[in-house]
């Protein structure tokens, strides 16, 4: 898949080292979130599991890793845990590129879903993900899973009232 620039594979063990650091640089988007810190990422070990689970990918302008989305499996779910694309590649459909690529992925291996959890309130968040067909789970009692990962972010800072899981059924 690509735009008129850019094109995006399945994620290698190779691809590991430059995550963390395409996550940091992203951050910067949040430096007015005081419960986000942009010195707090997956390291390069954490990435390397995530992609030998099979569900990574990778966005390229030329040779230069512009962006990634990190998912894995749970059950018949795909969880996004991350998804960053470079500030200087920003708004050029990367990120919705490297969305459609994992449903197109989630659907051809059998999930049912594609999670996530995020801001509800920021613009490059929840409402960014709601234009590729995400809605907000509001009956978290019937998604354990996801409970329990926003209990996780509220523990680790994350503001209770602002986050919020999110859920795209595959047709």
């Amino acid at each position: 898949m690509s735009g008129a620039d850019w094109s995006l594979r399945l994620a290698r063990a190779e691809d590991a080292a430059a995550l963390p650091g395409i996550e940091r640089a992203a951050a910067v988007a949040f430096a007015g979130e005081p419960s986000v810190d942009p010195l707090r990422t997956r390291s390069e070990a954490d990435y390397a599991r995530l992609i030998r689970r099979g569900h990574c990918l990778v966005a390229h302008v030329g040779e230069r890793p512009a962006g990634f989305l990190a998912a894995e499996p749970f059950g018949r779910e795909l969880h996004i845990w991350e998804m960053d694309v470079l500030p200087a590649f920003q708004r050029r459909g990367i990120g919705a590129g490297l969305v459609r690529a994992a449903q197109i992925d989630a659907r051809n291996t059998g999930f049912r879903a594609l999670t996530l959890t995020t801001f509800r309130d920021l613009a490059w968040n929840g409402p960014f993900y709601e234009r590729l067909g995400f809605e907000e789970v509001t009956a978290l009692d019937a998604h354990p899973r996801l409970a329990g990962e926003l209990a996780n972010e509220v523990d680790d800072g994350m503001p209770a009232d602002r986050r919020c899981a999110m859920i795209r059924f595959l047709d």
